[in-house]
């Protein structure tokens, strides 16, 4: 008998984003990625071809009731996010959500909540914060080297694909603050935000988002379904140098800019007044190339294994909620700021913005070394007794 325990895993979806996960949870060794799902049998007859070894089901709640099933993987529209989450966490599947966590806060809440409850680990598929060349633009704003954050742009723009109950706020826009708020290193205190419907009413195609720090940081991101040109680009501006981080390339994603401009410290009259400009180099740091996917899906499987919080946690998906919750009142109250609660704190039920949709066993915990992602350790330990498979 194998000494190795495998960690059993359900994806439900197999879509867009699903077969990603499928691929990624099939090439790692201490995965058992037994059962996918999904309401289209023409897709799972099409996966099926191409993973003969996989089980597949249509019904995702009969797919809870495997006892070897000990972590779930949601890849579906955000409109089922909540009953198919809720469902899984009762059943004692560990659960990893696809981006966003959930259509409102008040769900992301309950998640949270019953994740602990439960000991079991929740996750939220914020991929970027797995990405090489994120890592390394934290590492080098941790290091000072452009000196203090003054502000960050994003841009996340394509044609299509549209959506149907969510705006391109609550579709693109996740990404960029996922990553703004990892870089920032804080939540801000508030959030405005402009919209436009152009092809669905109601359903804002074209959305420009602002974010608000303490010491006048600010993220403006502007996301976009009827661009004709895909912009993955992201601008952070610092007191001493800019990075420029754009994701299309395959190599040199990251442009460092050794400029800055600084105004004179002291002058007696306007004419003295000169702003100092600093033009440098520029330069690309070497990266390793490594599929972000697959180090979010191995990072799961490590924080099931050694009960640890990971790096986005429901917490984390909790607080990118928390901004699109508010953008959306934004939009409502034309671009009118939103005030937001401190990240972690409860929301308070009358200051709530509205809602903007319609709408088993667990593997042994080994001890290892700990993911480079993992915070802390868990309220309670993840895992009890189970089957090898």
């Amino acid at each position: 008998m194998s000494t190795v325990k495998k960690i059993g895993v359900g994806v439900i979806g197999c879509g867009y984003w699903g077969p990603n996960l499928v691929r990624n949870f099939l090439s790692l060794p201490d995965c058992h990625l037994k059962t996918i799902c999904d309401v289209s049998n023409e897709r799972l007859r099409h996966l099926k071809g191409i993973y003969p070894s996989v089980e597949t089901e249509t019904n995702y709640e009969q797919m809870l009731k495997d006892p070897g099933l000990h972590a779930v993987v949601i890849a579906t529209s955000v409109r089922h996010h909540f009953p198919m989450a809720k469902n899984s966490l009762l059943a004692g599947k560990h659960t990893l959500i696809e981006k966003p966590l959930a259509a409102s806060v008040e769900q992301c809440e309950e998640f949270i909540a019953l994740a602990k409850k439960q000991g079991l680990v929740l996750m939220v598929g914020h991929t970027f914060l797995y990405s090489p060349a994120v890592r390394k633009i934290k590492e080098i704003l941790d290091k000072k080297d452009i000196g203090v954050i003054q502000y960050i742009s994003a841009r996340r723009l394509n044609l299509g694909l549209f959506q149907k109950d969510i705006n391109v706020a609550w579709d693109l826009a996740p990404h960029d603050i996922s990553i703004v708020l990892y870089l920032m290193g804080e939540f801000p205190y508030s959030v405005n935000c402009r919209g436009a419907a152009h092809i669905t009413p109601g359903i804002e195609d074209v959305t420009s988002m602002s974010l608000h720090f303490s010491q006048d940081k600010t993220a403006m991101i502007q996301s976009s379904w009827l661009d004709p040109k895909k912009v993955r680009e992201m601008t952070i501006v610092g007191s001493e140098r800019m990075i420029v981080y754009d994701d299309l390339p395959a190599q040199e994603k990251i442009k460092i800019y050794d400029v800055s401009v600084k105004a004179p410290r002291h002058y007696d009259t306007f004419a003295e007044f000169h702003y100092a400009y600093h033009y440098g180099d520029i330069y690309s740091p070497y990266i390793k190339q490594e599929e972000p996917l697959k180090t979010e899906c191995q990072h799961f499987l490590d924080c099931i294994r050694n009960g640890r919080t990971p790096l986005t946690s429901g917490t984390k998906g909790l607080d990118v909620v928390r901004i699109l919750e508010a953008s959306s009142a934004s939009i409502k109250l034309n671009g009118a700021p939103i005030d937001l609660p401190k990240a972690g704190q409860p929301t308070r039920p009358n200051s709530r913005p509205p809602i903007p949709f319609a709408g088993g066993s667990n593997p042994p915990m080994r001890s290892s070394t700990a993911s480079p992602f993992s915070e802390t350790k868990s309220s309670k330990p993840s895992g009890a007794s189970g089957t090898e498979t």
